[in-house]
């Protein structure tokens, strides 16, 4: 199997639109899909051959390499993926049966330990979530987590002759579009060896235009050329040979695109999360019965980790959308027993022509036995890379300073859009409290926020805390029932104010409370104190919210 590869390096921010998002905003996929390139190169290919879109390409008879090099699945076009410099290493798509205990925090100096629910399920009773990373590197033990970096736009149509919005056109909306300064890496498989002479030169020149708004300043990119070795003969997606996967007690299938599959009534898979048993039989019996006739053994389902999204494309000879069908996501992990003895030379067919539809897109990506059999392992985030022509602020000087309210202040805008979202969402359900309790609840709940505390650091915070739980815990038995019988998310009220107090992280995802400006942050016990202001502001809006809810009744 011969690979070309190569980098992208996106030069201006990059719209790869995905089927996700409200409808008045655009979400990029985290990578650059195999098709976009694929879509390029085709171009590329009929303009150099002095062909037309009137054309029949498809004609082997006329046009005998064209088929094979973009349409039959001969040649696959590969997703292209974030890539490590460092390392020298194209990343690929976090495993979903990777768990981490539900408050953990992972920075750059830190490791945290993740959990493979595929391998073995802890038996603590803590609650756990998936990672925030999409992308990762595994080189033996050494386990790195990546996240792509996003740009947010806001936009507004305008009516083309006027030059800006007008009452017919005016709608405000967003792109969530991958970030410039980024490079992927992408792999175009060849079955026949001859047709590297064929597509390197389609490479050229390096500038290459990707993705949506192309007019709007998005979706420049430049190739970088990655020198080729023999290694390249024998390439694969996880970089293990084969003959060091095939013994193992159980298969585990790690879906390393998405997946496009049909059940033998012609209908599209999709599976709902962490499925075992029975369900997995009825859902995956398509994708055991090829794996069956692929690897020559006989398979018996598990358990699953899994999810599914909808894709969907667009045919820019026809200007139209692709079908929006649903497909199981990358990262989707299936656990087999099986019956026989796998063979490394089928393992490797396997992998390298993929399985299910689009394969010429990159969909239908998998790896056999990728993982070391480890339940429990860590893993940290890369190391940055630092700049030292950066000139560095001077610590405590007024540069520094100002920084570090600049920081400040962006934390409390993105507080103050959680808290929104949040009181959007919280409602009294059903709502047993009278208005004079909710009354005190904003009272008391306004004098832990105001309150002079003649104590720092952790002390103010447990006392400001003490004044909203010492409320609750001498409450009167009437006012009691009132606010045990008061549900919330079907959790009592009491009980849930409790919670948001004694861990703030229950409803601020605190994973992305960290922001620097020219390398300085906001200080930990400046965020904490931050939580905390929040959480009894979101006791007080929802209390407010519920006694505005019971005049309107």
């Amino acid at each position: 199997m011969k690979a070309i590869t190569f980098l992208v390096h996106t030069t201006q921010p990059l719209l790869a639109t995905s089927l996700q998002g409200d409808p008045n905003s655009d979400v990029s996929f985290p990578y650059i899909p195999g098709s976009m390139i694929r879509g390029v190169l085709i171009g590329r290919y009929l303009q150099r051959h002095n062909l037309k879109s009137t054309d029949d390409i498809l004609d082997e008879s006329k046009y005998p390499d064209i088929k094979r090099l973009f349409f039959n699945g001969k040649t696959r076009y590969l997703n292209a993926y974030l890539y490590d410099k460092q390392k020298q290493k194209r990343t690929l798509p976090v495993p979903r049966s990777w768990l981490k205990k539900k408050g953990d925090d992972i920075s750059n100096l830190d490791e945290i330990t993740v959990y493979d629910f595929s391998y073995e399920t802890p038996e603590e009773d803590i609650s756990y979530k998936s990672l925030d990373e999409s992308f990762c590197t595994v080189d033996d033990k050494d386990i790195v987590l990546y996240k792509e970096k996003r740009r947010i736009n806001i936009h507004n149509m305008r009516n083309r002759k006027k030059g800006r919005g007008d009452e017919d056109n005016g709608a405000i909306f967003r792109y969530e579009a991958l970030d410039a300064e980024q490079y992927f890496q992408a792999v175009i498989l060849c079955d026949e060896p001859d047709d590297i002479e064929k597509i390197q030169p389609l490479l050229e020149p390096q500038e290459m235009w990707l993705g949506g708004s192309q007019s709007a300043g998005y979706g420049h990119t430049q190739i970088i050329p990655i020198e080729e070795d023999e290694e390249y003969d024998s390439w694969n997606e996880v970089g293990i040979e084969p003959e060091n996967r095939n013994d193992r007690e159980l298969i585990h299938i790690t879906l390393l695109s998405d997946l496009i599959l049909r059940d033998k009534w012609g209908h599209y898979v999709a599976m709902p999360p962490n499925s075992t048993g029975d369900e997995i039989n009825q859902k995956i019996e398509s994708l055991t019965q090829i794996l069956e006739e692929l690897l020559d053994i006989k398979l018996e389902p598990q358990s699953s980790y899994t999810s599914s999204l909808i894709v969907g494309g667009f045919n820019r000879k026809w200007g139209l959308p692709l079908p929006q069908v649903p497909a199981l996501a990358a990262g989707s992990v299936f656990v087999f027993n099986y019956d026989g003895k796998l063979d490394s030379e089928k393992i490797r067919l396997v992998e390298n022509q993929g399985i299910g539809e689009r394969r010429v897109d990159g969909f239908g990506r998998i790896a056999i036995n990728w993982l070391e059999e480890e339940a429990i392992f860590n893993a940290c985030l890369p190391k940055r890379e630092t700049n030292r022509e950066q000139p560095q602020l001077v610590p405590n000087s007024e540069d520094s300073q100002l920084a570090q309210k600049m920081a400040k202040r962006l934390l409390e805008q993105k507080l103050d859009r959680r808290l929104l979202e949040k009181v959007d969402n919280c409602k009294l359900r059903p709502n047993k409290l009278s208005n004079s309790q909710l009354s005190r609840l904003m009272i008391v709940a306004t004098q832990a926020l105001r309150q002079e505390i003649k104590k720092s650091g952790v002390e103010e915070l447990e006392e400001r805390k003490k004044i909203v739980i010492d409320f609750l815990k001498n409450l009167t038995k009437n006012a009691n029932s009132q606010f045990e019988d008061t549900k919330v998310y079907r959790k009592s009220f009491k009980g849930q104010i409790c919670d948001w107090l004694k861990d703030s992280s229950t409803w601020l995802d605190s994973d992305n409370l960290k922001f620097s400006i020219a390398g300085e942050s906001v200080p930990p016990d400046l965020v904490e104190k931050l939580k905390l202001e929040y959480t009894l502001r979101l006791i007080i809006a929802v209390a407010k919210q519920a006694t505005k809810d019971k005049q309107d009744e």
